[in-house]
């Protein structure tokens, strides 16, 4: 199983100085990967909060222009989006942006994606939520057309995209209902979030059933869950059964307040976790 964190690009720790000491602990580190969230903007009063979102997070880098800075500053560990969030972002700049990224990285992104939920973000940017899954299987489609061609088209005009796009893995995000059929036909895994290992163990065995009834191989599992680090060998039973329940990649996801809470997190994770796990 590959094992990866969070870097909050939101809240006091979204800061040059933080993101950089982050990367580079991560990097120096035997981690695999490092993990974004997506948002455009918090409305200053919620009409509905059902995810708890913290005020903090109002303060965010956009995930995009963070992986471009993380090309620059790392080497080895690979980053991604836990998850970008498709209807808002034209497909074709998303496609340029990740052209982008892929190059600048050495193709060391991940896409992770979503649909999206909150409706005054939609309505900012003037996109509907009702044709949020249609957009997003859109955007898909253009992104996987722009790394299989150099030309691409788009609202009927066709451009010459270069650098070609190294496609990244393509892993969807969202409930087991809608996301796991939308892996089979579109992705390559599922993402799914804070899910016990009891509850996701029979969704990882559908996926796989699904995938084999599409004549697909077999899709990863890329889970984010926050262990229990404190109780170490409740954090250890705890990864050991998501390894046992299918998780092919494990993302710990944990709040940091600064750089120097990072990196005592990374070492916990690299020397106490990452050892009593089975490598892919």
């Amino acid at each position: 199983m590959l094992l990866g964190t969070n870097i909050r690009n939101w809240g006091p720790t979204a800061t040059p100085e933080c993101l950089t000491a982050c990367a580079r602990t991560a990097d120096r580190s035997t981690l695999d990967s490092i993990w974004l969230n997506d948002h455009i903007g918090l409305p200053p009063t919620f009409e509905q909060n059902p995810y708890g979102i913290p005020p903090e997070m109002s303060t965010i880098l956009d995930p995009l222009g963070v992986a471009c800075f993380f090309a620059a500053i790392t080497s080895r560990i690979h980053f991604g989006t836990g998850v970008l969030i498709l209807p808002y972002r034209p497909a074709l700049l998303t496609a340029k942006w990740l052209a982008t990224i892929q190059t600048l990285s050495d193709g060391r992104f991940l896409l992770g994606t979503g649909v999206g939920y909150l409706d005054e973000e939609f309505r900012a940017l003037g996109v509907p939520k009702r044709e949020r899954g249609k957009i997003s299987d859109a955007t898909i489609a253009l992104i996987r057309s722009a790394a299989a061609s150099d030309v691409v088209t788009a609202n009927g005009e066709s451009l010459v995209l270069k650098p070609r796009l190294i496609c990244p893995p393509i892993y969807i995000g969202g409930a087991p209902a809608t996301a796991i059929p939308r892996a089979v036909r579109l992705g390559d895994g599922w993402m799914p979030v804070g899910l016990s290992p009891a509850d996701l163990k029979p969704q990882v065995q559908e996926l796989h059933r699904l995938a084999a009834a599409a004549g697909r191989s077999r899709l990863d599992v890329v889970h984010m869950k926050t262990l229990p680090l404190g109780d170490l060998p409740a954090a250890l039973a705890m990864a050991q059964a998501y390894v046992d329940a299918g998780v092919t990649h494990l993302v710990h996801t944990q709040g940091v307040r600064d750089e120097v809470e990072f990196a005592a997190m990374v070492d916990v994770l690299c020397n106490k976790i990452q050892p009593a796990l089975p490598r892919l």
